[in-house]
């Protein structure tokens, strides 16, 4: 039983979007921490996952929402890793990046509204971030997380995975069936790449947020 779980935030959000799941894993008796991603560079971000990994007594869950994938897939190797958990997330494979992942979206896929880069950081058009990320999130709340985006380095978008994690290391995928982000089938088909046990549920990109009970159960059995 593993007894330490860390949470890693994608791109445009920061970590406390993770309160609910935290605060029902804390509750379990979890040791839970919270990586706030830079999310100016891939190289970045797995520097500021390794360093709480480092500070653990113990094996880890490593947890990854949307760009949390790629991260997870990059800093999982590292020894207190014992499990990985994706949560609608990026779990590329070796040489590639967010980039190489959304380049060719299937027919008819939903295309996130990312709006051109401004001095290296990109944003989502504000007005359609509700329908795209937070589309069962109380109205208020999506405006909310409209407002107070993360500017995403473009340059951790082309960040390219050296050895994944899941290679080596168990995993686990929720697939959020609602998903306007991350289509649902490049959801279930990176699951199986990755050899994960997939569970799904529906919910937006944001599902982390609307069903943590979801979140937080996927969690429990990687964490078993």
């Amino acid at each position: 039983m593993i007894r330490n779980i860390v949470l890693v935030h994608g791109g445009f959000v920061d970590g406390s979007g993770w309160q609910a799941v935290y605060d029902l894993l804390v509750a379990d008796g979890y040791r839970v921490s919270v990586v706030q991603n830079p999310t100016l560079s891939l190289d970045g971000d797995v520097a500021a996952t390794h360093q709480v990994l480092d500070s653990l007594d113990g094996p880890a869950v490593l947890v990854g929402h949307s760009y949390g994938g790629v991260v997870i897939s990059e800093a999982g190797t590292h020894p207190n890793v014992g499990a990985l958990a994706y949560i609608a997330a990026f779990a590329p494979d070796k040489g590639e990046s967010v980039n190489a992942l959304i380049a060719d979206p299937p027919p008819g896929a939903p295309v996130p509204p990312i709006l051109p880069p401004v001095n290296g950081f990109l944003f989502l058009d504000r007005e359609k971030f509700a329908a795209s990320f937070a589309g069962d999130l109380p109205a208020d709340q999506a405006v909310f997380m409209a407002d107070s985006q993360v500017p995403w380095g473009v340059d951790a978008l082309g960040g390219t995975v050296t050895e994944p994690a899941w290679r080596t290391k168990p995993s686990w995928y929720l697939v959020a069936t609602d998903d306007r982000m991350i289509p649902p089938p490049a959801q279930q088909a990176m699951a199986q790449r990755a050899g994960a046990t997939v569970a799904q549920t529906p919910g937006s990109h944001s599902v982390y947020l609307s069903q943590p009970s979801a979140v937080a159960d996927l969690i429990r059995q990687a964490a078993a």
